[in-house]
């Protein structure tokens, strides 16, 4: 029970940062190398300022719902501490 709780509360959130960086680099060389405005909607790089669009209003889902299953995991990290082994 421990080992899937702290499997809950560390790969979500590890996920959601390696997609993050991910999106992070396409910025970074949108805007630094090819000089253009990043287009968050439509993930492409255009010539015409863009404005900014969070992420969690782009994908709720993903973000919420990785910070509900790692939630969920320290729940079961607590649980599966506080229940005695056998």
């Amino acid at each position: 029970m421990l080992k899937i709780g702290l499997l809950l509360l560390i790969v979500p959130p590890l996920m959601l940062m390696g997609l993050y960086f991910w999106e992070l680099s396409d910025v970074r060389e949108c805007t630094l190398m090819q000089g253009g405005y990043w287009d968050y909607l439509d993930g492409v790089c255009r010539d015409t300022s863009q404005p900014f669009v969070p992420w969690v209003e782009r994908q709720p889902l993903l973000v919420n719902g990785g910070m509900l299953l790692s939630v969920v995991g320290l729940v079961v990290c607590m649980a599966g501490l506080y229940v005695k082994r056998r």
